[in-house]
């Protein structure tokens, strides 16, 4: 026994590693863009499908990888997505052409969509409820950990060899998790011998790729794109049907019961709110770190890193006080710190120093330590061994999704202030398009035209409108914190709950 418990928190700590390499893959290529379009010939439009192949076929497939988890064993469909992740890793970097790249990004995502779910699916069947918000704490930094790390080692990376490298660092990560996984880990599935819900697997998948088609559309093109509104529409009506299905059929894809407890349907509804609000805020740092501080890729990964530190010390403290407060209000004061520190960084000025803005990015990390973890925890706490696999995958295509709308809806409000406040005087027309597109491609006017008074400009308009983002982020934190103290269940509702399932087991 007491080396089953010691090899469980082995099994997690060795599974951080593919967690880690996940979270590399979501930022690392960020760097590699610009070598990319030279080395490989790449237009714009073959860079963005680089980057969202991923995006898309990790939202389609999150749903049905985590049902064959559950149905034909966790352990063993881990271990071929740790396969697949790794491979796909090699064939990008060894790739010879865009569109091959964008194929093997498609990969990767497959890889990525069976490995973050199952990866989660494991902490109800591995760990009790009293270790089970330590174990989705550490679950959360892993995953957390490879965002900032990915532009400082993708700066070093491309500074000292080609850019495949960036895909190879995956490879030493994926074979310490492949080990340790095929030799500590215990096989779980569901005891009962589920059917394929095929039109489920079917409408689901469909559903969620056009909706994060359309929204990945609308981000580039705009939200009045035919294109985006079609697909987005196509894809909601899908996915009202799949869920029409899923109540009239008798071997459902998910089990609607789980949208009976609170806890499950307000921890995933938070967690979905939490992670569109911090990816704007991963959105919109970096290119003000660069654009405004000046700094490189890896200056910049390195700026972000007080916000991870606020993450791993406020994980650390709402562990130790989440069993004396309970997860409602842990959860509600991290959302409340978040929204704090966001309007706060709304104080942004051109002028600002980095001691400022390292300030309150710590601080929005530390609420995101207290709110991430603690509602994911009260959403999976409600799964059942039987359904972990299924369950989880829910909770992480809804944050998939919103993180992917939230994206989308907060660059274009940024993007919307930005380019009012430009004003263009004896400027060309290409040139007055180009610094519209972004404020990377403004500075680099200004910079090849060597005008200050234009730098400046660009750089006061895109922080008024990273002003406005921040806005739009800390709202929605604070109506988060009041939703966490109106419906999350109480500590006493959860441990009568928790009671009532250990006796029906």
């Amino acid at each position: 026994m007491a080396h089953s418990e010691k090899s469980k928190w082995w099994v997690l700590f060795f599974l951080t590693f593919g967690l880690l390499a996940v979270g590399l893959d979501m930022t690392v290529l960020n760097v590699a863009l610009p070598t990319l379009a030279t080395d490989m010939q790449a237009s714009t439009s073959q860079l963005q499908w680089i980057l969202d192949s991923y995006n898309l076929v990790l939202a389609a497939m999150l749903l049905p990888a985590g049902m064959l988890g559950d149905r034909y064993g966790r352990k063993k469909l881990l271990l071929l997505s740790l396969v697949l992740f790794g491979g796909a890793s090699a064939a990008c970097a060894f790739s010879s052409t865009p569109a091959m790249l964008i194929g093997m990004r498609a990969l990767l995502g497959l890889g990525a969509a069976f490995l973050i779910p199952l990866s989660m699916s494991v902490l109800p069947v591995l760990f009790t409820e009293a270790e089970r918000t330590k174990a989705m704490m550490i679950w959360a930094m892993a995953n957390m950990l490879g965002i900032p790390l990915g532009p400082i080692l993708g700066g070093w990376l491309l500074n000292h060899y080609s850019w495949g490298s960036v895909f190879l660092i995956n490879l030493p990560l994926i074979a310490i998790a492949l080990i340790a996984v095929g030799l500590l880990m215990p096989e779980s599935r569901s005891e009962k011998r589920l059917r394929l819900d095929i039109p489920g697997i079917l409408s689901s998948s469909l559903g969620l790729a056009c909706v994060t088609y359309g929204v990945i559309r609308a981000g580039e093109h705009g939200w009045g794109d035919k294109g985006a509104l079609g697909a987005l529409l196509a894809g909601l009506l899908i996915v009202a049907g799949f869920l029409i299905w899923q109540r009239l059929t008798q071997h459902p894809l998910i089990d609607l019961s789980l949208f009976r407890s609170s806890g499950f349907t307000w921890g995933t509804i938070l967690a979905t709110s939490v992670t569109f609000a911090m990816f704007g805020l991963l959105f919109v740092m970096p290119q003000y770190f660069q654009a405004v501080d000046r700094a490189d890729a890896m200056g910049t990964g390195l700026r972000l890193l007080p916000m991870i530190g606020g993450l791993l010390i406020g994980a650390k403290l709402a562990d130790a006080i989440i069993g004396k407060f309970g997860a409602k209000y842990v959860a509600s004061l991290g959302f409340a710190i978040m929204a704090g520190s966001l309007i706060l960084g709304t104080a942004t000025s051109l002028n600002s120093s980095y001691a400022f803005a390292a300030l309150w990015i710590s601080f929005a990390g530390l609420g995101l330590g207290f709110a991430l973890p603690t509602a994911m925890d009260l959403a999976i706490s409600k799964l059942s061994a039987e359904r972990s696999g299924v369950g989880s995958a829910l909770v992480m295509a809804m944050r998939q999704v919103g993180g992917a709308i939230g994206v989308a809806l907060l660059g274009s409000a940024l993007n919307s202030v930005y380019r009012d406040k430009l004003v263009f005087d004896n400027l060309s027309v290409e040139a007055a398009n180009t610094v519209k597109q972004s404020v990377s491609a403004g500075v680099a006017v200004a910079d090849r035209l060597g005008s200050p008074e234009m730098l400046a400009m660009i750089r006061s308009s895109f922080v008024q409108g990273m002003d406005q983002m921040l806005w739009i982020c800390g709202g929605i934190a604070l109506v988060s914190s009041l939703l966490a103290l109106l419906f999350l269940p109480s500590r006493t509702a959860v441990k009568e709950m928790t009671e009532l399932n250990s006796t029906r087991s």
